[in-house]
This record gives structure tokens, sequence and C-alpha cells, in this order.
């Protein structure tokens, strides 16, 4: 396989992961707001609190639609390939601007076109 295709495959595995555990975690969730149930409602569990389960299977389900959220949205907008884009943008637009000092210094004489000057020394020197 290429580098490319293994990158590809990876992301597809991780996101087949995370889907994976949000499903695990739904069935958890409803097996479990079931068992809160069984034991309020039939053994009489915390019963001095009165349907206490309510409160706690909804709190659960607030995680749960925050995990869906971090899944299918946050994760598919905000992800590591978003990330890689935004990143190299910034990198590109600093570049242009690195380029334009240089081509500025140029016509002002203060550097040579063979001068080769650090991203940090233009930096110093439009500053």
């Amino acid at each position: 396989m290429e580098k490319e295709q293994i990158e590809i495959y990876e992301k597809a595995r991780k996101r087949v992961k995370q889907k994976k555990r949000l499903y695990y975690h739904f069935i958890v969730f409803l097996v479990g707001s079931f068992f809160l149930i069984v034991l309020n409602t039939f053994f009489k569990v915390g019963n001095q609190y009165g349907e206490w389960f309510k409160y706690a299977v909804a709190f659960w389900l607030l995680i749960w639609i925050f995990h869906f959220i971090n899944v299918f949205v946050t994760n598919k907008f905000f992800g590591k390939e978003w990330e890689r884009i935004e990143t190299e943008k910034l990198m590109d637009k600093h570049e242009l601007k690195s380029d334009k000092l240089e081509r500025e210094l140029i016509k002002k004489g203060v550097i040579t076109p063979n001068d080769k000057i650090s991203g940090s020394e233009k930096k110093t020197l439009n500053h």
C-alpha cells in the first residue's frame, strides 16, 4: 500500500472505532437506565429521594448526547484533517507575508536578492 492509502485506512479505522464506542455507550445507557428504573421502582432503592432515576437517566442521556455531538459533529468539522488544513493555510499565509517583506527589503536596498534571511530575522526587521 502507498503511504496515502495507509493514511486513509488509518483514518477510516479510527472513525469506525469512534462510532463503535458511541453505539456501545448507547447500549450501556439503555441497559443501565433500565437497571436504575428497576432498582428504584421494584427494589425501592433510594426511595426516600423519590423517583431519583429520572435525574440519573436524564444526566446520563445528556452525557451521551455530548458524546454523539463529539463523534458526528465536532470531530467531523474540527478533526485532525481540519487541523492539518488550517495549519497549512497559516503556513502559506506566513510564507506570503515573508516573501512580500523580503521583496520590500530588496527594493529598499536593505538586502540583496542573494541574501538568505530566516523567518525570525524577517520578523525582527518587520517590527
